[in-house]
């Protein structure tokens, strides 16, 4: 076949820039209590940048559907070149610029059922990409090492199969219910890192993680700290086992900031499971109560990410605020870059005083970095606060925001301990629900009681939005890093121009309710809800509740029976309920709805607390 005069470099242009596919009740105003920190100043929305998609894959350009008669070279236009179609199939003929491979040859259709050209692949030809080092997909097994072609065609990796979790290779892929492309993107995984943040609690009291076997079979859970064993334990299938660590020692002494080598646990499963630590489980133990307490989320490794807004809070009495970061992979290079009242910071571990550092970690390390002690210059941001700060990395990381032991608000009682999940900026988004807490005084009913929200910029020109509205509450954010706190007792909408993270806090003890204390949650973007979850309370708090958002008219069952009692928010198309939960035997709860919704899991005990989202996904969301 004579080749048209069309050199590689030439194909290589045309390639990328080919086109997509082939053709074939009212708002109520409020006051609130607000607080805006960071940068100063205003700036215009900016408009996000458009995306685009791959080009579509097919295996052959024909003519259009019907064609009677046969489509030649002097059918088509002059400039087409020899490899025009001569054959009709009734087939669509494929979009202009759409790569086909035929053997190992690459033609770029021009439209007409001919091509704009062709090229010779040396080593293979993948439809949508062209030549190609390897098909995507392809690959072999080398005992647990799969070793498969990546998306691009670019090369081969390898993964190793790990069969402590149940996954074996399969031509060159992980396959089982715990590979990657079995688990989805969820809070819902199979490999996971606990992790001890400082915290003012005594050693009497027990850190601990609760795994919650979402699956019908029993799971072998194997829990180690580097090297070393630490338990293996049965969960049986759709079951919770409440797991007691050892404190880390290291870490929950608040004297620094501080590389800890094989810091943090590691927890494997051959089941999928969800994981939730509380640092402590218990709120009272022999007489004695800890008032330092919190609970997280955590995510699965395989949706960790490289790009994560720090939400934390201020140093408070000489108390710091926190953030931890783990790793999963050796090698890791972590980038951190303070916001503009993150510059106060505890030196060591490789960050500066400044909040600026370059840190490496190996597999299961942990870097915990505490604000440092600093009064904040008149009508200016407290510069304690590592709030905003921004860790980049070239692997995959897991980071924790929290503080000590902090008022909230700063001249109310008493100190608690905070911690909590920090969603990477991939899974954030640009719409949240916020919803206040129930609070049940001992010996009395239940009432709403006001809280904390916090709404931190990942973009500069941020602007905000409110439904109901929020008199007084910042319409934008200037820089990246900056945010604004609300204190009031009102449930809505935040939505704004580009990505934000949101965050809410418990107020103390003496904010109202004889019971409870700080305590600290991330709010889930509305896209990020899902229509079913498995979480769990502590069966020895005085009371425990959930908040759930659902679309208006939605039907939601917990434990199995209706819940009942939404009200709408503002004029969102959203109502929450606010259920307090039945201290059963062992606090392991079901939750689903007939669509997708959000769920909220909080209790209290005296003079302590504890927050956490009750799950989501964590798929990815654009700009």
């Amino acid at each position: 076949m004579t080749r048209t005069p069309w050199t590689t470099r030439a194909l290589a242009v045309t390639f990328s820039a080919l086109p997509a596919a082939c053709s074939d009740d009212g708002a109520g105003t409020t006051d609130a209590v607000v607080t805006t920190t960071g940068s100063t100043g205003s700036s215009e929305a900016a408009t996000a940048a458009p995306t685009t998609s791959a080009p579509t894959t097919t295996t052959a350009p024909t003519s259009e559907p019907g064609t009677t008669e046969p489509v030649t070279a002097s059918d088509s236009d002059s400039s087409t070149g020899p490899g025009t179609a001569t054959e009709t199939t009734g087939e669509p003929v494929c979009a202009d610029g759409t790569i086909v491979c035929d053997g190992a040859v690459a033609k770029v259709c021009d439209g007409m059922g001919g091509f704009h050209g062709e090229e010779t692949c040396p080593d293979a030809c993948a439809p949508g990409l062209g030549c190609v080092a390897c098909v995507p997909g392809e690959g072999v097994c080398d005992g647990a090492v799969a070793t498969h072609c990546n998306d691009e065609g670019s090369g081969y990796v390898d993964t190793v199969c790990d069969e402590v979790q149940g996954v074996a290779c399969q031509d060159g892929q992980c396959v089982g219910a715990c590979a990657p492309a079995s688990l989805g993107s969820s809070y819902i995984g199979c490999d996971y890192y606990p992790v001890v943040t400082a915290n003012a609690v005594g050693p009497f009291f027990t850190f601990a993680v609760v795994v919650s076997n979402v699956s019908a079979e029993d799971a072998d859970v194997t829990i180690t700290r580097g090297d070393a064993p630490v338990m293996d334990i049965l969960v049986p299938a759709n079951s919770v086992e409440v797991v007691p660590l050892p404190w880390v020692d290291e870490l929950v002494v608040g004297s620094g900031s501080k590389v800890v080598v094989d810091g943090a646990y590691r927890v494997r499963s051959s089941r999928p499971v969800t994981l939730y630590q509380y640092s402590p489980i218990e709120y009272e133990k022999d007489g004695l109560s800890t008032m330092s307490n919190d609970a997280s989320l955590l995510m699965p490794t395989n949706v960790w990410g490289t790009d994560t807004m720090v939400i934390g809070r201020n140093t408070h009495f000489g108390n710091p605020g926190l953030y931890a970061v783990v790793a999963r992979e050796d090698g890791t290079a972590i980038s951190v870059t303070p916001s503009a009242t993150g510059g106060l910071v505890r030196a060591g571990g490789g960050v500066a005083a400044d909040g600026t550092g370059m840190v490496m970690l190996d597999e299961g390390d942990v870097l915990q970095v505490l604000s440092a002690d600093g009064a904040p210059p008149p009508n200016q941001p407290d510069p304690s606060d590592l709030t905003g700060t921004r860790v980049v990395s070239d692997k995959p990381v897991m980071v924790l925001g929290g503080h000590y032991c902090t008022f909230i608000p700063t001249s109310v009682c008493c100190c608690d301990h905070l911690e909590e999940l920090n969603l990477p900026v991939e899974n954030l988004a640009r719409e949240y629900l916020v919803t206040t807490p129930l609070v049940k005084p001992p010996g009395e009913d239940p009432f709403i009681k006001a809280r904390m929200v916090r709404v931190i910029a990942t973009t500069d020109g941020t602007t905000l939005s409110y439904d109901p509205p929020q008199n007084g509450a910042p319409a934008a954010l200037a820089k990246a890093g900056d945010y604004a706190e609300i204190e009031t007792d009102v449930d809505f909408k935040i939505s704004a121009n580009f990505k934000i993270a949101v965050s809410e806090y418990m107020l103390g003890q003496d904010a109202g309710g004889a019971t409870g204390d700080p305590a600290m949650t991330i709010s889930v973007p509305l896209e990020q809800y899902r229509s079913s979850y498995s979480f769990h309370a502590p069966t020895n708090y005085e009371s425990n509740f959930a908040n759930i958002t659902a679309p208006n008219g939605a039907t939601v069952t917990l434990d199995g029976a209706p819940v009942a009692g939404f009200e709408p928010i503002g004029a969102t198309g959203y109502a929450v309920a606010r259920v307090e939960l039945p201290d059963g035997a062992d606090g392991d709860h079901t939750i689903s709805g007939d669509v997708a919704f959000g769920v909220q899991v909080y209790g209290y005990g005296q003079f302590t607390s504890y927050w956490y989202p009750g799950g989501l996904d964590l798929t990815l969301i654009p700009q």
